[in-house]
């Protein structure tokens, strides 16, 4: 079977795109690169090289490839820049989004199923002690998490006007190898580099209570791929699934724990709370841990991630 993966030169994406190939698939990247890295491809990748606000060339590019799956990683993941540039945000998640559903419903094609990269920013902060699960309030504080939940919608609009089979992944804060220091989730990636270039690693602080920033649930990359994965294949039996481990971590404990894995004795630093930020996010993660078990810990995932930053 063939399977489509938008985005797949991203952080993200390329997992998802590496994992299906290993799992016997066909796969085809479609990426603007305007994040995305062809390092991140292996070589001879089936790449197009095309942006989602482009209604003609994505369906031309659909049609091509014909595939069976779709996995649709692609979109303005960066929360700031939201805030900045809105329109951006609606043009690329939820217009471009527009323009691969109707890619998949044009003459020649017979997606299965698709599959779309959601987000914890859906549900806004949360209380002390909350677990958001997937039937919870959602009160997004971002134009990057409005227009997730509006393209949330447009896909269960489109199940059951179209017919097109659909399940949504709602990921907590990824992390991994590959990772940019950029994103909503990059936090990650931001303190490994600076921690390596001997530079401060700063820790936002909240509002309402606490002195050791915001608490984020931090989910390995690989664990999203393998979501993905069952997900493209049919076996998760909900429509929308959180992706999370379901443990809060602060941003001080992990900025901590960065710099005393990466070792060049980087300060850490507090500073004031920044808008558009939740202060609190955490999944409950009980479906996806039915499907895959228990996810990858923190500390795990955190001495693969530095590994691999020595090593490129």
């Amino acid at each position: 079977m063939r399977v489509l993966v938008t985005g797949g030169a991203g952080f993200i994406g390329s997992h998802v795109a590496a994992l299906a190939e290993e799992s016997g698939y066909e796969v085809a990247v479609l990426d603007d690169f305007s994040t995305g890295s062809r390092a991140n491809l292996r070589p001879g990748a089936r790449v197009y090289d095309v942006d989602l606000r482009d209604r003609e060339a994505t369906t031309s590019a659909v049609r091509d490839f014909a595939p069976d799956l779709v996995s649709h990683q692609a979109a303005q993941v960066s929360v700031a820049r939201s805030r900045r540039e809105p329109l951006l945000d609606a043009q690329v998640n939820v217009v471009g989004g527009l323009h691969l559903l109707e890619a998949c419903g044009a003459a020649g094609v017979r997606v299965e199923r698709l599959v779309f990269a959601s987000t914890a920013a859906i549900y806004g902060d949360l209380l002390e002690g909350e677990r958001a699960h997937e039937g919870s309030r959602v009160e997004p504080l971002s134009p990057y998490g409005v227009t997730k939940l509006a393209f949330e919608q447009l896909l269960a609009f489109w199940e059951k006007q179209r017919g097109l089979t659909s399940r949504v992944l709602r990921y907590s804060n990824v992390y991994g190898p590959r990772q940019a220091p950029r994103g909503e989730s990059g936090v990650v990636a931001e303190f490994f580099a600076a921690a390596r270039g001997g530079r401060a690693l700063t820790v936002f602080g909240r509002r309402r209570a606490g002195d050791g920033g915001c608490e984020r649930d931090y989910v390995y990359v690989g664990d999203v791929a393998r979501a993905n994965l069952l997900a493209l294949r049919g076996e998760l039996p909900h429509a929308v699934t959180n992706v999370a481990t379901g443990r809060a971590t602060s941003t001080r404990a992990l900025a901590e724990r960065i710099a005393a894995l990466v070792g060049t004795g980087a300060p850490v630093r507090d500073a004031p709370p920044r808008a558009g930020d939740a202060e609190r996010s955490l999944l409950d993660p009980s479906r996806v841990e039915s499907v895959l078990g228990a996810l990858t810990p923190l500390e795990a995932g955190l001495l693969e991630t530095a590994r691999w930053y020595r090593e490129h």
